[in-house]
């Protein structure tokens, strides 16, 4: 499954269903740009699992501010619309994995 993109408009339609791992990124971040081939490595691991949505805090501050996010990437799983977990800063694949796995 493709990582998708989600606005303020979009983020509940996208993130209601099932297990979700939602990245808060922004283009100039150094740690979003590192941890962006992680999470698409990831994606083909956990298909069927989880499904992973990005926001990009930049052009969707409404939901970045609904959740609270104060530093980037900070990454949330959720299920079925509810958070569940919360990790903030760069993480390595399997920590996200294993993350998930929890959740699934």
């Amino acid at each position: 499954m493709a990582i998708v993109n989600a606005t303020d408009a979009d983020f509940t339609e996208k993130t209601s269903d099932g297990v979700v791992l939602v990245d808060f990124w922004a283009p100039w971040c150094g740690p979003c740009k590192m941890i962006a081939p992680v999470l698409e490595e990831l994606d083909g691991e956990i298909e069927g699992k989880a499904k992973i949505v990005k926001v990009n805090v930049d052009d969707n501050q409404g939901t970045a501010s609904k959740f609270g996010i104060m530093s980037i990437p900070t990454l949330l799983v959720m299920k079925d619309g509810e958070t569940v977990d919360k990790v903030v800063g760069f993480r390595p694949k399997e920590e996200l994995a294993k993350l998930v796995d929890q959740h699934a």
